[in-house]
Order: C-alpha cells, then structure tokens, then sequence
C-alpha cells in the first residue's frame, strides 16, 4: 500500500485527487496539507511513501516545502503536481529535491502510474519539463565563446575594439600585417560574428573590453 500524503490549497482539488487515489487498491491518502509549512509538519510526522506537492502556496510554496522536507528528511519521494511551467517554478522544485513534475491537466490515471513510479524512485518530468533541463543543462556546458581565443587574438581583440586598422596592430605588435588578417579571421570565426564592428560589439557585451 502506497502511503500518501496530498498537499494543496484548494480544497476541491484536495477532494477529487483523494477520491481517485483513494479508489486504487495499492494507494491510501493518509494526510493532507493546505499550505507549505503545513506539507512540511504533516509530512514529517507521518513519514509518507509519496508526497503530493502543488507550488504555488500561500506562507510557503511548493518548492520552499520541497527543500525544507528534504533538509530534515533526505529519502522523502515528493512529486509536484501543478498547472505551471514556468522555469521559476520548474527549476526550483527539482533543485530542492522532488522526484517527479507533473501537470494537474495529466489523466488521473497518469498520475496514478506516476505516484507508483516516484514510489519506486524513478523520476516521472512533463516532456516541457525534460526539455527544459536539458537545455538547461546544454547551456550550463557551454564556454563562452571568447573563452577560445588565444592570447594573441585577446591582445588583437582589445586593439580593434580601440579602433587600430591592421596596419596599426601590425605596427604596435611587430608582426605582419598577414598574421594580423589570419588572426582577425580567427577571431571573428571564433566568436561567430561577421564582421570587426560585431566583434567589438561582443566585446563590449562580455566585459572584455572595460567600458570607459
């Protein structure tokens, strides 16, 4: 019997997701919480197999709940079920520590498979929201793209975004004015940008270049 603990704030929620669950011969609502820092004294004392968490609470949200279960109970399985995708929601509930994101708009009995999986410690996440964490996660392995330059192309960089036509970086670096033109090229390659102006722009945008 999967012991259930079912936290939201409305109450007509409250009643139609126990009375499906309640329905299932594996699953047993045994508390409900209507706030966040209600989830987090019921939930501690009953020491649920799942939580059913909502996010957006009044005194403590889901996430805030989320994190503060998790600190003083680290094995809590806590499944959020809402009706939000923002990042500011997303993000923040699975980095405090839930299991599982789900929609309220899923089918009952999708939520019910979930509640079994989330049981068993698998992670059940909305499509949306794996494709958030993936980006999320792409995005977080990403240099930045100055961060290929060499030294050289750096000191070539600040020199352009000073104004120095070639002949000048040539002349101030004792190098051939055919080097400077490779490095340039590099330059703008590295940075994915079309021309000196852009990479000056780019510049500016990163702080590479201190803006006076």
């Amino acid at each position: 019997m999967i012991r259930i603990v079912l936290v939201d704030d409305h109450e007509m929620v409250r009643i139609g997701v126990s009375a499906y669950l309640q329905a299932q011969a594996d699953m047993e609502v045994i508390g409900e919480a209507t706030n966040g820092q209600e989830a987090v004294d019921v939930v501690l004392s009953l020491r649920p197999d799942v939580v059913l968490m909502d996010m957006v609470m009044p005194i403590m949200n889901g996430a805030e709940a989320t994190k503060a279960i998790i600190n003083q109970w680290p094995e809590a399985k806590i499944m959020i079920i809402t009706s939000f995708l923002d990042d500011d929601k997303v993000y923040p509930a699975l980095e405090a520590g839930a299991v599982s994101y789900v929609m309220k708009t899923s089918k009952a009995k999708q939520i019910a498979d979930a509640i079994r999986e989330t049981m068993n410690g698998q992670a059940v996440l909305e499509p949306e929201v794996t494709n958030k964490m993936m980006k999320r996660m792409r995005n977080g392995n990403e240099r930045p793209l100055h961060e290929e330059l060499t030294d050289r192309e750096n000191e070539i960089l600040l020199l352009i975004a000073k104004g120095r036509s070639n002949q000048e970086i040539a002349d101030e670096l004792f190098i051939a004015i055919k080097t400077v033109k490779t490095h340039v090229s590099n330059i703008l390659s590295k940075l994915d940008v079309q021309d000196r102006t852009q990479a000056v722009v780019y510049a500016f945008q990163k702080g590479i270049v201190p803006k006076s």
